[in-house]
């Protein structure tokens, strides 16, 4: 007999606790069901008791000697316990599944998708950005009888983590926003991000499900060979046509399908809060799968518009001295390419960049944050400035370089910027949205 509780014994402890779960230490609720996860530095095992005392209904551990009561109970590896459990629950729903991946949009796309989808369904969706080996299994094990779509946000840094997670998901359709230059060092070169994404249509293919694709994009296209496919774009021979009608800061655009193409003057225009012209794309991929799961085109265009971006994504800001266009939550060589060139485009005179390094490049990251340099310089875009090591290690002589966050805060302190229109853009770990408190 085993010593381990069988992944139908560890159920029954999550339907005990009311589907109430817990990994984190310091979030121990009464009646919880606790999974001690372990990592690098350090074992949340050693939690157990702690978490049975604190009144938790039970606690998972992967080590032995940690169990000291009834109610701790042992698996083989509470990891690959919490992904299985997700992976059981998600076996107790008839509902659609959605896993969305891709080097730039992930969440964008999720957040647009998740509010036109709530205009109709009872929806569940991935909070914020979990959506990694621990947040996918998380995210499903929220789901409730109630909920009547699943909509599950997927990253990854290197091959076989996106295959990983559908094999716990198993969604029935998929969409990658889009193949980029993100994670090189992890996935190993563009061709690592494309086998890497690529997972997700492969799983999609092998269960005949169906993805949405958008139709201009050649990468995309070469990897969904015989895949059911729903395809959104600018050409007529798409399922849902978009015609971008931006014209200031933000996204406005129209979309129609074959079918139903009226003249472009009489379809209604959504106008949407998103900043940056490489988000119309975005809007149109979240309409299309609105328009497939039969939203009406009214609730479409009432959730795009009441979409507010937040967590330092493609936001807006006007401050009592600037308008800033944050979008500093995270950058990659594509992300940061589209952000300058939109940038370019807007007629405002005043203008200053202010760009942290770009992480998880590994041997491609000189070559990579050269050309932000060249693309600056391209579009005459002087007034610039550069933070962080790897802009430093290129001296470029043309614009101000900071190795740090904080001390190009100190600097823009002291300069009393006002009444420009300022870019904020970085990886996660740069932190530049510290730099609005001095604009």
């Amino acid at each position: 007999m085993s010593k381990f509780i069988s992944i139908k014994e560890l159920y029954d402890c999550f339907v005990e606790s009311e589907y109430n779960i817990t990994t984190d230490t310091r979030k121990l609720p009464k009646g919880a069901l606790f999974v001690a996860l372990k990592g690098d530095k350090f074992n949340a095992n050693e939690f157990a008791q702690l978490a049975i005392e604190k009144g938790c209904c039970y606690a998972i551990v992967d080590e032995e000697k940690y169990i000291t009561h009834p109610n701790i109970k042992l698996v083989a590896d509470s990891l690959e316990a919490l992904q299985q459990l997700a992976n059981y629950h998600r076996h107790q729903f008839q509902i659609p599944f959605l896993a969305i991946t891709g080097s730039n949009g992930k969440t964008t796309n999720k957040e647009l998708i998740h509010a036109i989808l709530s205009k109709k369904y009872n929806c569940l969706a991935t909070h914020g950005n979990l959506n990694n080996h621990i947040g996918v299994p998380l995210t499903i094990l929220r789901l409730r009888k109630e909920h009547e779509f699943a909509i599950i946000e997927m990253g990854a840094n290197h091959q076989g983590e996106i295959a990983a997670l559908c094999k716990i998901a198993e969604p029935d359709y998929g969409l990658i926003t889009n193949i980029g230059k993100a994670h090189l060092e992890g996935f190993g070169g563009i061709e690592g991000v494309k086998k890497g994404k690529g997972e997700l249509y492969s799983f999609i293919k092998n269960k005949n499900g169906q993805i949405f694709i958008n139709a201009d994009d050649q990468v995309l296209f070469e990897l969904a060979l015989n895949i059911n496919r729903i395809k959104y774009g600018i050409n007529n021979d798409a399922d849902v046509i978009g015609k971008d009608f931006t014209e200031s800061e933000t996204v406005s655009f129209k979309f129609s399908t074959p079918n139903s193409l009226k003249s472009w003057d009489k379809l209604p225009l959504i106008k949407s809060q998103l900043i940056g012209g490489y988000n119309f794309i975005n809007c149109l991929a979240a309409a299309c799968i609105g328009h497939y799961f039969k939203v009406d085109d009214a609730s479409i265009k009432n959730a795009i518009e009441e979409y507010c971006p937040t967590m330092n994504r493609s936001q807006l800001l006007v401050t009592n001295k600037n308008k800033i266009i944050l979008d500093a939550y995270n950058a990659n060589p594509n992300s940061m390419k589209l952000a300058i060139e939109n940038f370019a485009k807007l007629p405002d005179e005043n203008k200053l960049l202010l760009l942290g390094d770009m992480f998880e490049l590994g041997v491609y990251s000189q070559e990579e944050h050269l050309k932000i340099i060249e693309l600056l310089q391209s579009f005459h875009l002087s007034n610039a400035i550069l933070v962080g090591e790897e802009f430093c290690k290129l001296k470029p002589s043309a614009f101000k370089t900071f190795k740090t966050t904080p001390d190009c805060l100190k600097h823009l302190k002291q300069s009393s910027i006002t009444n420009t229109t300022i870019l904020i853009k970085g990886s996660r770990g740069m932190k530049m949205e510290v730099l609005q408190e001095a604009l």
